[in-house]
């Protein structure tokens, strides 16, 4: 599976942002799909998890609340709606695959990433 994270984008403090993965392949309900983000001089973390059907979801701590994961199975697509941003959340967001049917919320989990895109926060 091919994956193409967009979206990304400058936005103040409090605002929102979409960001979209578009996947190539066959089977794409069978995929596990995650958002991860690395900031500036940091690992990268964990955001937010849906399973294949979209009917279980996880996310980290710090985003819970604010962000919300979805999917279209249809289109082959995985969303990520960040509202209430804050300058913390400024960060490169990959979305990522995996054909285990084990969520998985680290980053060994996912064989498959996609490029990501740069999200800007500022205060």
């Amino acid at each position: 599976v091919q994956l193409q994270a967009s979206g990304g984008g400058l936005v103040q403090a409090g605002g929102s942002l979409r960001l979209s993965c578009a996947a190539s392949g066959r089977t794409f309900s069978g995929y596990v799909m995650g958002w991860f983000r690395q900031a500036p001089g940091k690992e990268r973390e964990f955001v937010a998890t849906i399973s294949g059907s979209g009917g279980s979801t996880y996310y980290a701590d710090s985003v819970k609340g604010r962000f919300t994961i979805s999917r279209d199975n249809a289109k082959k697509t995985v969303n990520l709606q960040m509202n209430n941003l804050k300058p913390e959340d400024t960060a490169i967001y990959s979305c990522a695959a995996s054909s285990s049917p084990v969520i998985a919320t680290t980053r060994r989990g996912y064989p498959y990433w996609g490029q990501g895109t740069l999200v800007t926060v500022s205060s």
